[in-house]
């Protein structure tokens, strides 16, 4: 295994996004948001970063570009050997720089680490369900974890190297500061990928029975699943809606943070045990409250009474939207940028990253 630089020298980092879609400001994907917001922070720290990721990425430092992406489900688990096989052959050519630590953000690449000659970190961004196909009995021996969570923490405690928890962050120099005042805003929002999970359909339940306007903004991913659940759920809710609904479809980032900054409440209705939200840590950089279903990590991310309320079912978030409105935003937003900044999640990481090798890992 490599020696890592002295001290007052940089790190040499390879990330490994997940390897179906390109990572970049517009990215849907929180795996690649987080990779995205990693990335860019550490180049500005003068770190020497590389991103391993499909063609079209754009980054801050040198992209290793893996193919295209993919287009359809049934070229997922292709596309996914496609940039293992290529990016392996690059690291044993002898042509790849000579990295000091491989940063994990893809979810499975670690698992063909066996030998590597650096220290590999692996985030995993979900729940331990989703990784139904993973085999983490059989870790090769350079392989450390870490999670994005608490409560996520809980549900890996099994794993060796595990390294804890390094919370997500978003860059808080690209929202706005000038907040929107309340009186102004006229609609509750959802942000998110468009499936089951997500609970869009709730959401649109929600606006219906309190009488409010709602924005559902957000991408249907190729998945047939998605598509049909998009065809039986949100499509039939938005028509009955009427003009007191509306979908904005694939919104680019400068689109999202219009959104998000002249929504009355950003709602969450997730049916799963999130690991974490950046859109609800986004929701508050723009000074807008967050309604949520207590589960999973939303009660760590989302602050009570200041970023926004916690509800424990679908019903008790129309009652919500009262204490919401009282939700001040500019403490929200000074919530947001002493809790939620990229700079503490950058520190979290460069702090593992010594952990790996106390004695000769560079931090700054």
């Amino acid at each position: 295994m490599n020696t890592l630089p002295a001290h007052n020298e940089k790190l040499r980092i390879l990330y490994v996004a997940y390897p179906l879609l390109p990572v970049s400001e517009n990215s849907a994907g929180g795996a690649e948001q987080v990779l995205w917001t990693l990335e860019r922070e550490m180049h500005a720290r003068g770190q020497h970063t590389t991103v391993a990721a499909c063609n079209r990425s754009q980054i801050a430092g040198e992209l290793f570009a893996t193919g295209n992406a993919a287009e359809a489900p049934d070229q997922f688990e292709v596309r996914s050997q496609q940039q293992t096989e290529a990016l392996l052959k690059w690291l044993r050519s002898g042509v790849a720089p000579d990295f000091d630590l491989i940063h994990d953000m893809s979810g499975g690449f670690w698992q063909h680490t066996d030998g590597a000659s650096a220290p590999v970190l692996t985030t995993l961004h979900l729940p331990r369900s989703f990784y139904t196909n993973v085999d983490f009995s059989r870790v090769p021996e350079g392989v450390s974890f870490n999670c994005v969570s608490q409560p996520q923490l809980l549900e890996f405690t099994d794993l060796p190297r595990m390294c804890g928890v390094a919370s997500n962050g978003i860059a808080l120099d690209r929202f706005a500061e000038q907040l929107v005042p309340r009186k102004k805003r006229e609609y509750l929002l959802w942000i998110g990928r468009i499936c089951e999970e997500k609970g869009a359909h709730t959401a649109l339940d929600v606006a219906h029975a309190a009488r409010q306007k709602l924005i559902i903004a957000g991408a249907v991913y190729p998945f047939l699943y998605h598509q049909k659940y998009f065809a039986r759920e949100v499509i039939p809710r938005l028509k009955r809606a009427g003009s007191q609904a509306r979908y904005v479809d694939h919104p680019c980032f400068l689109e999202k943070v219009e959104l998000l900054r002249n929504a009355r409440a950003l709602l969450i209705t997730s049916e799963v045990n999130e690991t974490s939200s950046l859109v609800a840590m986004e929701a508050a950089a723009c000074g807008t409250p967050v309604i949520a279903l207590r589960r999973g990590a939303l009660p760590e991310v989302v602050a009570e009474g200041i970023t926004g309320t916690l509800v424990n079912d679908p019903v008790e978030m129309g009652s919500a939207l009262a204490p919401a409105a009282e939700i001040q935003s500019d403490e929200c937003r000074a919530y947001a940028e002493e809790h939620y900044s990229s700079k503490r999640m950058a520190d979290a990481y460069l702090r593992m990253y010594r952990q790996l090798s106390p004695e000769r890992m560079t931090y700054t």
